[in-house]
């Protein structure tokens, strides 16, 4: 499975409602750090049916990223129960992003 396209109209039946833990990246089209983690992110939706993935532009989605507090992209969230349990910024390799879900 790919990642998810997140926005205002899904967020509550995709991301607060999901019975698996929920892997939000926000980013924008115009970073470069954020172009870096797209095909990682993208690999770990395919590799692990266990969570969901998503993704969240935040030039299109401004309310997702001030409700989350992002000030800088890429950020990384995970959720579970539809609360933050891990949230990190930066670019960041694989292992480290799956440490995020293991922990």
């Amino acid at each position: 499975m790919s990642a998810i396209q997140i926005d205002k109209n899904n967020f509550q039946s995709e991301v607060m409602n999901s019975d698996k833990p929920v892997l939000l990246d926000f980013w924008a089209p115009w970073c470069g750090p954020c172009r870096m983690v797209v095909p990682i992110v993208e690999e770990i939706a395919r590799e692990r049916p266990d969570i969901r993935v998503g993704k969240i532009n935040v030039d299109e989605q401004p309310e997702l990223a001030g409700k989350f507090g992002v000030m800088s992209i890429p950020t990384l969230v995970v959720m579970k129960n539809g609360k933050i349990v891990r949230q990190t910024m930066g670019a960041r390799p694989k292992n480290a992003i799956l440490s995020m879900l293991d922990e």
